[in-house]
């Protein structure tokens, strides 16, 4: 038989759950960290739209570990998932919710005005991509309990005890070890959620208990004042510019909400929420707003001579320095995607436009003593933009940023397929050294770095542009930078930062990635930054020699060799030789890789400026807050 046929029988017809488990990036994003932290908002959502509704006022979490993979259990103190008779299909509510794709009760306003959930497929993804998933109703003074596991039903639902006034659901679920990759919850990406959550739901208390380590761990998310305390964390201890604005509308089938402040920053903060879900790709609510923002402002200059003649303003201009938080409540919003990171609806633009503007600009005719630090700031960074051009323009002339002459320290590759192309980023002439003699010439360069390089989260452009270091990444990259920035031009596709493992290394990595993400962005996006890892041990017994990227795989080793074994850690890329350079760390077989990605564009941005903003008494905050996280602090 001609194996090109193509008839009837070729074609493969998977049930619902069945074709979810053979596509689970569809309908989650990833089978990696993301997903696995996504099937937890599924479940979490669905406990947050019965806040939202007026039913719930507590939802707990509670982390634990099974084996090698963690699981998650989910309550809150709403209604209870229905669980009488469906008579179209003869099965319980709750057995179809966890088992039919789109099926719910969001597909219009009778039970839930608003919610996050909204394509009737959410529980069921969590029940097809989870091991086991338990679902507890309390409802009606009665417990009703049912199990499900990879997109089928374990147990048929059953009554297994009084609940007495109690109500509400209790999900508990285990992702599947055959689907993801990644065996944890990222704790760090949960709790911001928590915390976004409580702010986005004044009055509802969300408890996380951490049982995966002993003792375990519990935290509590509350917040009074919504939007005014979500603000006030956000704006830390930076200087403020205007008092918050507060712009509100609401009609029958949508409520939206915004509050901002100028602060004394060099970047914008803007968060934006579609029924408590966030938007991290922002979507037309977020470009009404930005656009009615720049046109309140203009034309309020306009009409009152603030500023006359001189720069033109651009968007950018009025929002450096904005912290912005936009919440949207809506009926049928249309997302792009199962996992909801942009707003699609047309509607939206001249909905959040219009009334932005016309609140916006009556808030700057009645306070004018506000409305003109407004303007000195803007004007202020769109004279600060045209310095930074004519900056950029001079480096042009003098060819230090684009033209055919590589920097002399780079040593490049004969290889000019960026596609095969890499490049090392390191520090000091004694890394350079050792790289430069482990590498493969043919498809890796070596570009060294002298000491530290600039702090772009306090530095305005002209000093950037003015950097000798930067120009030389610049330079090396091919990419050019801010106007003439073209990632399709870059000449290596892997960007290796190799620094050494110790708090100076770590330091740089992070001024580099300050840097990459405040300038380069695309190619972190197009994951093209790689930070590469140096072993930090080795154990030698014997002749028997063993590299070790951590802790946990020294004292794996180290149980190996029953302790007897002469350990050196390693601080500098220097104390290796070229061989054992190349062997742990520059060789595709046995080298560690780890990918930079930006799963949280938000959270990235307020991690950069807390750590390497302006703002010192923020940073102590945090560094105090987090410091019992740290595993290993060189001194």
């Amino acid at each position: 038989m001609d194996d090109s046929e193509y008839s009837a029988k070729d074609i493969v017809v998977l049930s619902g759950t069945q074709g979810v488990r053979k596509r689970p990036a569809m309908y989650i994003g990833s089978t990696g960290s993301p997903g696995f932290l996504h099937l937890l908002y599924e479940v979490l959502d669905n406990a947050v739209d019965e806040a939202i509704a007026g039913y719930a006022k507590n939802v707990t979490i509670k982390l634990t570990k099974e084996e090698d993979i963690d699981a998650a259990e989910i309550s809150d103190d709403g209604r209870g998932i229905p669980i009488d008779i469906i008579p179209k299909v003869g099965k319980p509510a709750l057995e179809v919710i966890f088992t039919s794709l789109h099926s719910g009760a969001k597909f219009d306003s009778k039970v839930y005005k608003v919610s996050g959930g909204l394509h009737g497929v959410g529980l069921t993804v969590v029940n097809s991509l989870s091991e086991y998933t338990e679902v507890t109703v309390r409802k009606t003074g009665k417990v009703y309990r049912q199990r499900f596991s990879k997109g089928t039903v374990l147990t048929p639902l059953e009554e297994i005890g009084s609940s007495g006034d109690s109500t509400g659901t209790t999900i508990k679920f285990k992702p599947d070890k055959e689907i993801f990759s990644a065996k944890s919850f990222d704790t760090i990406e949960l709790t911001e959620r928590l915390k976004d959550l409580s702010y986005l739901n004044p009055g509802l208390r969300i408890k996380l208990i951490d049982e995966r380590e002993q003792p375990a761990k519990e935290a509590e998310y509350f917040s009074k004042n919504g939007l005014q305390d979500f603000l006030s964390h956000l704006r830390g201890t930076q200087q403020e510019i205007t008092k918050p604005i507060y712009i509100s509308k609401e009609t029958s089938s949508l409520k939206l909400e915004m509050i901002m402040q100028y602060v004394n920053s060099y970047t914008e903060d803007i968060i934006s929420f579609v029924n408590k879900i966030k938007t991290s790709q922002g979507g037309t609510h977020v470009t009404g707003f930005r656009g009615a923002l720049t046109r309140a402002i203009t034309n309020y200059n306009q009409k009152n001579g603030k500023r006359k003649g001189g720069v033109a303003l651009e968007g950018d201009d009025t929002r450096e320095g904005l912290i912005a938080i936009i919440s949207l409540l809506m009926q049928n919003p249309e997302f792009e995607g199962q996992t909801k990171e942009k707003l699609g609806n047309s509607n939206v633009k001249s909905i959040v436009e219009n009334t932005f503007y016309t609140e916006f600009s009556r808030y700057l005719e009645e306070n004018p003593a506000e409305a003109g630090r407004i303007i000195e700031k803007v004007y202020s960074a769109a004279e600060a933009r045209e310095s930074a051009r004519r900056a950029r323009e001079l480096a042009r002339k003098k060819g230090l940023f684009e033209g055919a002459i590589l920097p002399g320290k780079l040593a490049d590759c004969t290889e000019t397929d960026p596609s095969k192309c890499e490049i090392f980023i390191v520090e000091g002439e004694s890394a350079a050294g050792s790289s430069k003699e482990a590498r493969d010439r043919f498809y890796q360069a070596i570009l060294p770095l002298r000491g530290k390089v600039l702090n772009v989260e306090k530095a305005s452009e002209e000093k950037i542009f003015a950097n000798a270091e930067l120009h030389t990444m610049v330079t090396a990259f091919g990419t050019g930078i801010k106007d003439s920035f073209n990632a399709d031009g870059v000449r290596y596709r892997k960007i290796i930062l190799l620094t050494d493992a110790d708090v100076d290394g770590s330091h740089i990595r992070t001024l580099l990635l300050t840097f990459l993400y405040r300038y380069m962005k695309p190619l972190i996006e197009r994951g093209y930054v790689f930070i590469g890892q140096p072993p930090l041990y080795k154990a030698v017994k014997g002749r028997d020699a063993r590299y070790a990227y951590s802790d946990q795989q020294l004292t794996e080793i180290m149980k190996v060799f029953e302790g007897k074994a002469t350990v050196q850690r390693y601080k500098g890329l220097g104390e290796m030789n070229p061989e054992q350079l190349w062997e742990t760390t520059m060789d595709p077989k046995n080298r560690v890789l780890k990918r930079i990605t930006i799963g949280d564009a938000e959270l990235a941005n307020t991690m950069f400026t807390i750590l390497m903003g302006l703002d010192v008494e923020q940073r102590r905050h945090f560094l105090e807050e987090h410091a019992n996280e740290v595993k290993f602090l060189d001194v």
